[in-house]
C-alpha cells in the first residue's frame, strides 16, 4: 500500500511540475513571470459567456446621458491600448446597481455599475477605474488566476497523497491547514499582485488617454470612505486603500509626464457626467 502511494505521489509531483514548466514562459506587460495554463481563446469565450449571463440577471441602465458618459470615458482609454485590443469593438454596458464596482472581461467586455458613478466623482476618476479593469485583461490576469487555482488544487492533491502514504494520524487537520496555507500564502497574495499591477498599467493608460492621473489618488480616498479598507490586507484579495495610494504616488511622476505629453497634443477627452 505504501509503495503504491509513493508511486502515485511521484506521478502527481511530475504532473504538477510539468504543468508549471509548460506555463512558466509567459510574461506580463510589467515584465513579471506568469503561469498561463489555459488557451486565451477559451478564456475569452468564458468571459463572453459570463457577460451574457450577467446581462440576463442584472438590470441594464437606460439613461442615455449616463450611457454616453461611460462610453466616452471607456472609449478614450481603449484608444491608447495596444492595437490587438482595438481590433474588435468592445461591448460596454452600464448596469443599474448600487454596487460600487466595474469590471472588464476577456473577449472585449466592460461593465460599470451605476453605484460607482456616485463614488468616482468625475471623468478622471472613472477613467482610473476603467483603466484598471482593462489592465486586468491586458495582463491576462483571468488566465493567470485560473492557472494558479489549478496549480494549487494539483499541489494539494499531492499533499493529500503524501499524508495518506505516511498514514499520518492527524491527516484531516493537516490537510485543512495546507488548504488555509494555500489560500493565505498563494491565492490571496497572488490576487493582490494582480491588483497592484493593474493599478500601475491603468495609471499609465488613463494618463496617455488624457485623464489626470492625480485623480486616481482622490478616487481611492473616496473608496476608503466607503469602508473598503476594513479587512486586514493579509486576508484581503485587494491592497488596502492606504497602500494602494502610496504605490500610485510612487508611480505618479511617470504618469504625470505622460499626461503632460498628451495635454500638449490637445483634443483631451470631454466626457460630461
Amino acid at each position: 500500500m505504501f509503495t503504491l502511494s509513493k508511486l502515485r505521489l511521484k506521478q502527481l509531483s511530475v504532473s504538477v511540475l510539468a504543468m508549471m514548466l509548460l506555463g512558466s514562459c509567459a510574461e506580463s506587460p510589467t515584465g513579471r513571470p506568469q503561469l498561463m495554463l489555459f488557451d486565451n481563446n477559451q478564456v475569452s469565450q468564458l468571459g463572453i459567456q459570463t457577460f451574457e449571463e450577467l446581462k440576463t440577471k442584472t438590470p441594464i441602465a437606460k439613461d442615455k446621458k449616463t450611457n454616453q458618459y461611460v462610453q466616452c470615458v471607456a472609449q478614450a482609454v481603449l484608444k491608447v491600448t495596444p492595437q490587438k485590443y482595438q481590433a474588435n469593438p468592445w461591448e460596454i454596458v452600464v448596469f443599474e446597481s448600487d454596487q460600487v464596482n466595474a469590471f472588464a472581461l476577456p473577449g472585449g467586455k466592460i461593465g460599470v455599475y451605476t453605484g460607482l458613478l456616485l463614488v468616482a466623482e468625475n471623468q478622471h476618476q472613472l477613467a482610473a477605474v476603467i483603466g484598471h479593469e482593462i489592465a486586468h485583461v491586458m495582463a491576462g490576469h483571468s488566465n493567470e488566476r485560473l492557472s494558479s487555482n489549478q496549480a494549487v488544487q494539483a499541489t494539494l492533491g499531492v499533499a493529500d497523497v503524501a499524508l495518506s502514504a505516511m498514514n499520518t494520524r492527524y491527516k484531516a487537520e493537516l490537510s485543512s491547514a495546507f488548504g488555509l496555507g494555500a489560500q493565505v500564502g498563494i491565492v490571496l497574495p497572488f490576487s493582490r499582485v494582480h491588483e497592484t499591477e493593474a493599478d500601475v498599467i491603468g495609471l499609465d493608460l488613463m494618463a496617455k488617454a488624457g485623464f489626470d492621473p492625480q485623480q486616481s489618488v482622490n478616487l481611492w480616498q473616496n473608496m476608503a470612505k466607503q469602508g473598503s479598507g476594513g479587512t486586514p490586507q493579509i486576508l484581503s484579495s485587494h491592497p488596502v486603500p492606504e497602500n494602494r495610494i502610496k504605490k500610485l504616488q510612487k508611480d505618479m511622476p511617470a504618469a504625470l509626464a505622460a499626461y503632460q505629453s498628451r495635454q500638449a497634443q490637445g483634443n483631451l477627452p470631454r466626457c460630461n457626467k
